[in-house]
C-alpha cells in the first residue's frame, strides 16, 4: 500500500501537536492532501493535493518540531570545537 508512509507522517504529526487532530485524504488520482479536524465542522484543508513524496515533505515541516536530542558527549565536543577556533 503507497499511502502507509503517508499515513506514518500524519501519525507523527499528530504525536507533536496536542491539541490539533489531522487526517489525510487520498484522492482518486493517488494524491494525497492535509486536513485539519474541526469537531462538528467540516474539516479544513491545509494543502494542495500533493504527490506522496512531496506530501510527506510537508507533513514532516508542518507544525510544531520535535527538539532534536543532545548527549553529553555531543556538548563536550561542541565546547571542544569552540575552543579550537
Amino acid at each position: 500500500m503507497r499511502s502507509t508512509r503517508a499515513t506514518a507522517a500524519v501519525e507523527r504529526l499528530n504525536a507533536r501537536s496536542t491539541e490539533v487532530r489531522y487526517s489525510m485524504v487520498r484522492t482518486a488520482g493517488e494524491l494525497f492532501y492535509l486536513t485539519q479536524n474541526a469537531g462538528f465542522d467540516a474539516p479544513v484543508k491545509l494543502s494542495e493535493a500533493l504527490e506522496l513524496d512531496d506530501f510527506v515533505r510537508f507533513v514532516n515541516a508542518y507544525g510544531p518540531q520535535k527538539p532534536k536530542r543532545v548527549s553529553k558527549l555531543d556538548v563536550a565536543f561542541e565546547k571542544q570545537l569552540k575552543k579550537k577556533y
